[in-house]
């Protein structure tokens, strides 16, 4: 085949379109890009947007942009390689796949990417250049080859793959080094395989990742985007050293699959001599823990056993005893030699002229300070946003259509320049809902590789009450009013409204009865069939006017209150050993479980109904009798003397019957629900926390001298999936399909001897949800040995049934 790249000949490279013509392409919502090279069209669809794509003849498009309100086609000569991508709403980005990847199917005869170095490192020539060497390959002669700039390219099918000519005048040509996809291979771990493999190494078939039987797990389709979770595909969501997958075996929960390795090595990656982002492209020399200790060698298993070895994270620099994080830990880390302690975080420099200094001496603790109970007033903290929500601060972090936020200082799964560092003054933290740039509405950055962007599931604060008070009854939305079904059908500034079935005088064909049946696309009422976050809308009977919003007020819907405090929580995230003391009352659901005759406190629990509280079975070990009980509720100090305090006796006492760790004490009454004392939300039957969500627990437990002895305190940390957490190093296969595991995997918070039986809460939609238990553990806050609580969800129908018999 070499011959051929010296003998002149004519090669066509023949593009076939089959099947669905978007298949080929990579969609993203809430993208735009500003091309040197675009024309517009009208068109009434996607497809047939494409296919003005695939026939343009001005240029080369690589991408095209579609409007679904405008009905507008832009055919574009870049893509986000080679241009600026930007926000717009309402606009969807399809580019061609095959110019985004920088690996080749097969002998790469589509390949498409930028790659302009031969295997050798030698450049490329420029296929219209006639220096160093005269080309036989140019692009007047394959028009069809897209013989690009000096990209790497495969004109003649040669099987070795892409090439180029190059420019050493003694080099005529040489190949490219460009890796294979991994549809029937793996590079690396295998974080990257997208192949439809789905039996594990012993013949087992895996469980569809959206399902939860047999095995109850984390990995959520839908909460994990950007891990690609189609299916019941293997894949390595969690950083193992290969694909894997749950079972369909009850007795197997999951194993690893038998997926090759590709033959072709994938590109080297330049690391980074400082920390950015989480540190995975960390490949600096530092090999020190930031307490001074030495790192293990990671090619080494003394004195810790493990299975971070550079040949089973081959693309992870695990040279000698580096700081690395293989694994998408919060920065880089390594084993020590200290026999007794196995890991530790390391301190690398934020910048890249950073000086590191490492030190063994531990650095000083600063006295703990004995905590003030500030004065507080009661204070609406539902989650909404005044004006265009520039000074919200809140915690929301998923938008309106449901995706989670990606995080401001991450560029994954989407590059942008909106970071923490850019916008000082914007309060970018994790992954809230923020709004810097002015917007409408705060927004963020999705995880959905095809969502670049959204606007948060967020509503307006509600306007001083006027003398009119708006019901259920009258014309209104609630929210973005999706489900809005009045009939209003004028627009906000006094057109009327175009029918939806009428193409006359715009004509639509995304949003009609037939596209969308249960929109309620009926006459021409205003409506909101595409969720648009500012409202319903409709077309316009104006020729010059396609489309406006209407003016639907919004509905004043009732609250039933569970889950949401009148006082703002402190959310101290990430350090009841080593956490915060609570702003007072902000989790006005936690209780405190006493000795009825000397009023000691010795567990927690949670008010789920004003009769009812949820605890944990072991708290009841100390006498079989209700009546050697108490519950306290509307405390912030452990000696409950403040006014807003309750005191009932217990009633009735109701065990899993299973001897589960969960249990429902009746009190002897009802207590006043007022700004201290509110019950919590309980999750839906068999709901799953997706691994990595932020959870809180709260408790007036053992502080083991981290100060706030007396005081309710509140630490948050991430749910960790139940597959990880029963790993040897972790908790070695002790927790049940029944339980979940939350906390940090480097002991600096948990939760504690006094705090069992209290809540776990996560946060859903403006309200926080009762999700854990708290169980057991090992020991307190220690490496390694995160805390174990009860699922509460697996145990809705007992509660229910408990609570409706008596």
């Amino acid at each position: 085949m070499e011959c051929c790249k010296y003998i002149f000949g004519l090669v066509f490279f023949l593009y076939t379109v089959q099947g669905d013509i978007l298949d080929d392409y990579v969609r993203t919502d809430g993208a735009w890009i500003i091309s040197q090279e675009s024309i517009t069209y009208r068109t009434l669809t996607k497809t047939f947007c494409g296919l003005k794509c695939e026939t343009e003849t001005a240029f080369t498009c690589r991408a095209f942009l579609f409007t679904a309100k405008e009905q507008q086609c832009i055919t574009l000569g870049d893509n986000s390689k080679t241009a600026a991508v930007l926000r717009k709403a309402g606009a969807i980005l399809f580019e061609k796949r095959m110019y985004l990847l920088e690996c080749r199917i097969g002998n790469g005869v589509n390949y498409r990417g930028t790659e302009s170095k031969t295997q050798n490192g030698v450049l490329c020539q420029k296929w219209t250049a006639n220096s160093p060497h005269r080309p036989n390959y140019t692009p007047f002669l394959h028009p069809n080859a897209s013989l690009e700039e000096n990209y790497c390219r495969n004109p003649d099918h040669d099987e070795n793959g892409p090439w180029c000519y190059t420019t050493d005048p003694e080099t005529r040509f040489d190949f490219c080094n460009i890796p294979e996809c991994e549809e029937k291979c793996m590079h690396c771990s295998g974080e990257n395989y997208r192949g439809k493999a789905s039996t594990t190494e012993s013949g087992l078939t895996c469980q569809a990742w959206a399902s939860q039987e047999p095995h109850a797990h984390g990995y959520i389709p839908s909460k994990f985007p950007e891990k690609n979770l189609i299916s019941n595909y293997c894949r390595n969501p969690d950083g193992e050293p290969r694909p894997w997958c749950f079972t369909s075996l009850l007795t197997k929960r999951w194993e690893f699959c038998n997926i090759p390795r590709c033959a072709t090595p994938p590109p080297a990656i330049t690391g980074q001599q400082c920390l950015v982002g989480n540190g995975e492209d960390y490949r600096g020399n530092v090999g020190v823990t930031e307490t001074g200790k030495t790192c293990q060698s990671w090619a080494s298993q003394e004195p810790h056993a493990h299975a971070r070895s550079p040949e089973n994270y081959p693309c992870k620099g695990l040279e000698k005893n580096y700081c690395r994080n293989p694994d998408g830990e919060t920065k880089p880390w390594c084993y020590t030699t200290d026999p007794n302690t196995r890991w530790e975080y390391c301190n690398i420099a934020t910048q890249c002229d950073d000086v590191v200094t490492v030190t063994a001496a531990v650095p000083a603790v600063p006295p703990q300070i004995p905590p003030q109970i500030p004065e507080q007033k009661p204070q609406q903290v539902d989650d909404c946003y005044y004006d265009t929500g520039s000074n919200y601060r809140g915690t929301a972090a998923m938008t309106i259509t449901g995706k989670k936020c990606q995080a401001w200082i991450s560029m994954r799964p989407h590059r942008h320049s909106k970071t923490p560092s850019a916008f000082p003054d914007a309060d970018l933290r994790r992954n809230y809902c923020r709004n810097p740039d002015g917007d409408k509405a705060p927004w963020c950055y999705t995880t959905d590789p095809e969502t670049r962007w959204d606007y948060c599931n967020l509503q307006k604060c509600a306007k001083p009450e006027t003398s009119q008070t708006l019901t259920l009854n009258i014309d209104c939305r609630v929210g973005s009013g999706r489900d809005y079904r009045g009939h209003i059908a004028t627009t906000g500034s006094g057109r009327t409204c175009q029918e939806w079935q009428s193409q006359v005088p715009h004509e639509h064909t995304s949003f009609t009865p037939e596209t969308h049946p249960r929109s309620g696309l009926e006459k021409n009422y205003c409506r909101n069939p595409d969720g648009d976050t500012n409202g319903p809308w409709c077309y316009t009977t104006d020729k010059n006017k396609g489309w406006e919003y209407c003016d639907i007020p919004q509905c004043s819907v009732p609250d039933d209150g569970c889950g949401k405090a009148k006082y703002p929580p402190l959310l101290c995230f990430g350090r009841v050993v080593g956490g915060c003391v609570s702003n007072p009352h902000s989790w006005p659901w936690q209780i405190s479980l006493r000795i009825r005759y000397n009023n000691l406190h010795f567990c927690g629990g949670t008010l789920i109904h004003p009769q009812w509280v949820l605890t944990a079975t072991h708290c009841l070990d100390r006498s079989p009798s209700p009546t050697f009980y108490k519950v306290s509720l509307g405390l912030h100090t452990e000696a409950a003397s403040e006014p807003s305090a309750q005191h009932r006796n217990v009633e009735k006492m109701f065990k899993e019957p299973n001897r589960v760790d969960i249990a429902l004490l009746k009190l002897s009454s009802p207590v006043k629900i007022t700004n201290e004392v509110i019950p919590i939300c309980l999750p839906s039957e068999n709901a799953v926390v997706a691994g990595g969500a932020e959870c809180y627990v709260t408790g007036w437990g053992d502080t083991k001298g981290t100060g706030g002895e007396g005081f309710l305190k509140e630490t948050g940390f991430p749910v960790i999936e139940n597959k990880v957490c029963n790993r040897p190093e972790f908790l070695n296969n002790r927790v049940r399909n029944h339980e979940l595991c939350a906390g940090n995997i480097d002991g600096i918070s948990d939760s504690c001897q006094g705090d069992s039986g209290g809540p776990l809460v996560c946060e859903e939609q403006g309200r926080y949800v009762l999700h854990g238990v708290t169980s057991w553990g090992l020991g307190c806050a220690q490496p390694m040995k995160p805390g174990v609580y009860v699922r509460v969800s697996r145990f809705i129908p007992w509660i229910q049934r408990i609570l409706n018999e008596n």
